[in-house]
């Protein structure tokens, strides 16, 4: 089976990733045999909370904080991102470089997610949700399981999805739907159950589909098949596909094992290497 496009990727231009290189990772596609990819860089306006003790205290996120304990993300560099994206089309014209953006929040931010998608032409934009409030604050799941109940918080995350895709929002892909379970504390909660949380999970997918969006296979961690299952049968039409790399060496990770459970599920090639895969019926 052919791979099918990795529609989440990350390079230099990320904030986040100390290890991106767009031209190392347009090589590693090509050496895989990857038809296409998308470089999904981070657009994030929300300030989170870093945390200083327990177990996921990080010396460089406490430096790079303000003297407040917040995370500021940095501009994105939209004339850098668009040369680099011409630059590695010339150079790999055997590869479909695709433009995009992950956009983080962007029910909350409309406005600066407007003002950035108007700088460009971006071929696929994900919806990302990554942080909750905390307090006064916000922060990501792996800052707020240590002093948080582990279901409360995937209850929480399931039902502001829904707010997410409501309205005209700009974006046609919901980006990891278990990012929360990439920090799930089995140690102290056991095994992660999805049928624990049934509906709420339906609650976000049903939307997600009635919105019209498609339904990322993130494969940062494997998509339990049984929220694949829900997808179908709450009316999802497609699927992408997406590493979240944010090093070349990990373009495409688990895609055939992703590709072979989407087909499972009844979701099949489109027409071009680099589109989502629709549903058969």
């Amino acid at each position: 089976m052919a791979l099918p496009a990795d529609s989440h990727v990350h390079s230099e231009f990320s904030w986040d990733t100390l290890l991106g290189s767009m031209e190392r990772t347009c090589e590693r596609a090509v050496a895989i045999g990857l038809p296409a990819l998308a470089f999904t860089e981070h657009v994030d306006h929300t300030r989170w909370t870093v945390p200083t003790e327990g177990p996921y205290a990080s010396k460089e996120l406490i430096a790079a904080a303000d003297p407040d304990g917040l995370i500021t993300p940095p501009a994105f560099d939209v004339a850098g991102y668009l040369e680099t994206i011409d630059r590695c089309r010339t150079r790999f014209p055997q590869l479909r470089i695709l433009t995009g953006l992950e956009v983080g929040e962007p029910h909350w931010h409309a406005r600066q997610c407007a003002q950035i998608l108007a700088q460009g032409t971006f071929d696929r934009v994900l919806g990302s949700l990554h942080c909750l409030p905390d307090g006064a604050g916000f922060a990501e799941p792996w800052a707020l399981f240590p002093h948080r109940d582990p279901a409360e918080l995937i209850r929480e995350y399931l039902t502001e999805i829904p707010r997410m895709v409501a309205g005209d929002h700009p974006f046609t892909v919901l980006a990891h739907i278990d990012y929360p379970l990439r920090f799930w504390p089995a140690d102290r909660s056991g095994p992660f159950d999805p049928g624990l949380f049934e509906d709420h999970f339906r609650y976000a997918l049903r939307a997600t589909a009635e919105s019209g969006r498609a339904l990322e296979i993130n494969t940062r961690i494997p998509l339990d098949a049984t929220i694949l299952r829900w997808w179908h049968e709450e009316g999802g039409q497609a699927v992408s596909f997406g590493s979240d790399a944010h090093r070349p060496d990990l373009l495409a990770h688990g895609f055939p094992e992703a590709a072979a459970l989407a087909e499972a599920h009844g979701f099949r090639p489109g027409r071009h290497p680099y589109d989502l895969w629709p549903r058969l019926s």
